[in-house]
């Protein structure tokens, strides 16, 4: 059963762990508890978790492929971007939304090297949770 999960891990589903979405992360998680049946003393065979799993990661593949193709189904399972701030200044009801303080706010902007508020063109928390921020052109 380890080596049908690092196979499936390392081979098939090749993503970096800053691109674990939130489909990814829940499949893990169901994978986890699924091999887990498979892997103790009192498991009936071992295939029957190896195709527990493999229905599993059919339904992933085929909902990321899905999401891939189908722009309404990619709006459905991925999170759109969202606007901080705009033209230097700060969108309270997002931020609020998000439950991003001010100060956090600032710090990832000193942390990208800017220093006052008024050099931001726009900032967005992007879908896999990264904060990024396009400076106004001098």
């Amino acid at each position: 059963m380890f080596w049908f999960l690092f196979v499936i891990f390392r081979f098939v589903l090749r993503r970096d762990v800053g691109d674990l979405g939130i489909g990814d992360f829940l499949f893990v998680v169901i994978v986890a508890d699924a091999s887990q049946n498979a892997m103790s003393a009192d498991a009936k065979t071992i295939a029957d978790g190896v195709l527990l799993v493999s229905t599993l990661l059919v339904w992933n593949l085929l909902f990321d492929y899905l999401s891939y193709r189908i722009p309404v189904i990619r709006r459905f399972t991925e999170a759109s971007t969202m606007m901080l701030v705009k033209g230097g200044k700060i969108q309270w009801h997002n931020v609020r939304r998000e439950w991003i303080t001010k100060e956090e706010l600032m710090a990832k902007l000193r942390e990208e090297g800017v220093s006052d508020l008024a050099d931001v063109k726009e900032m967005r928390l992007e879908s896999d949770g990264q904060i990024s921020v396009i400076r106004i052109s001098s």
